[in-house]
């Protein structure tokens, strides 16, 4: 049915209505927004429980795959030839926190995955988001554990630390929706990659190039900047600062670069639709090459940053 304000209204009092957006395509040509679309109120069952199981599957599928296959490459590239006793090792300044923001940043892409994966299966939000995140630290303490075998380190409670924060940040979003204006991000430029990492003595792969690592923290402008200010902030951007290391010698030494740069924000792309908005949400995780200032040692440049 369409959407009328009393309708609407008696339906959400018994909390049975959902609004659905859809595109009207005999409007297309227009430019106003809500002549392009059409609003309809559609009844929800409370005691629906339906999951699309073949995609329930399918995730399980994908989570066990993914496990063997990283399993693997850690193993060839870090557990190979350094099996010991399990211990704790403290690693704070091995690559100046870089990795750190490795692992909140790993967990979270891992929880975005799964998250949008149960999403498919038609699994409710909130049920969706806690599995997947609690998958996702399951997941990286696993490999935590693994590391705490390793003669020429250990299991590192920086890390672990971090992939808790990294689990427990989609949850927060979720039931504190202003964190939803504050997204972290990820840029990668090949460093080090397949060259000898000092302490392994194997190849680097990707997850442990850390010099050519960035992590960003970014900000929708338009919705914290004053009214007044607001109107002149282009919606699509948004303010990014980040941090990135290089000359790294895995005993604490190395320098750190800082950013502050724009950030594009997906979020604005007009493309609706679950599968579209799956794409937004990836692509939001993602910082590309905008301008900004690079800021070592206390002396500032000005570049386009990736």
């Amino acid at each position: 049915m369409l959407f009328s304000q009393s309708k609407n209204a008696s339906l959400e009092s018994l909390g049975l209505d959902k609004l659905v957006l859809r595109t009207n395509p005999t409007l297309s040509s227009k430019k106003n927004f809500f002549q392009n679309h059409i609003f309809e109120v559609e009844k929800i069952n409370p005691l629906r429980t339906k999951v699309n199981v073949p995609i329930l599957i399918g995730v399980g599928t994908l989570y066990f795959g993914a496990g063997v296959y990283i399993n693997s490459e850690q193993r060839k590239a870090w557990w190979q030839n350094q099996r010991g006793k399990f211990h704790f090792v403290n690693d704070w300044e091995y690559a100046l926190w870089i990795d750190k923001a490795g692992h909140f940043f790993g967990t979270q892409l891992l929880a975005h995955t799964f998250t949008s994966a149960f999403d498919a299966a038609d699994v409710p939000t909130e049920e969706g988001i806690i599995i997947a995140s609690t998958a996702a630290l399951l997941f990286q303490l696993y490999i935590e554990h693994e590391d705490g075998y390793a003669t020429n380190w250990g299991f590192s409670p920086g890390d672990a630390s971090a992939n808790v924060l990294g689990a427990l940040y989609p949850i927060l979003r979720f039931y504190y929706p202003y964190l939803n204006n504050f997204s972290f991000k990820m840029s990668y430029w090949p460093a080090n990659l397949n060259k000898v990492d000092p302490i392994s003595g194997h190849e680097t792969i990707l997850t442990d190039d850390h010099e050519g690592h960035k992590f960003w923290l970014s900000a929708r402008m338009n919705n914290l900047l004053p009214n007044k200010l607001e109107k002149y902030w282009p919606d699509f951007l948004a303010l990014a600062v980040g941090m990135g290391v290089k000359d790294l010698d895995g005993l604490g030494g190395g320098t750190r670069d800082f950013y502050i740069a724009l950030d594009f924000d997906a979020e604005k792309i007009p493309l609706f639709g679950r599968g579209w908005q799956f794409v937004k949400n990836t692509l939001n995780l993602v910082h590309f090459p905008m301008p900004g200032i690079r800021i070592t040692n206390g002396v500032a440049f000005f570049a386009i940053i990736y």
